[in-house]
């Protein structure tokens, strides 16, 4: 794992993008990551997630999902407004 890339433990629900928010951070630039419900039942292998159990089945991969941001923001994949979006 990249030390330059730090991730917080928060942990938010993004009800205009119906996404679970967490944040990074590289050199001093904070950086929105959004992951979708979708991809979060696909890490765990689950069809039961929902904006109810979203941030528990986070937890569950969140190795994973820091994984796969870390190497959209090595890849510069920002979005239009300069998020990393997970789907």
């Amino acid at each position: 794992m990249n030390q330059s890339i730090l991730f917080s433990d928060q942990l938010t629900w993004n009800e205009e993008a119906g996404m679970v928010e967490f944040h990074a951070q590289q050199s001093g630039m904070l950086i929105i990551c959004l992951v979708s419900l979708d991809k979060l039942g696909k890490l765990n292998n689950s069809s039961e997630v929902s904006k109810e159990n979203a941030f528990e089945q986070f937890e569950a991969a969140r190795f994973d999902i820091e994984e796969i941001a870390e190497s959209l923001v090595e890849d510069e994949a920002f979005d239009e407004q300069g998020r990393i979006i997970i789907n």
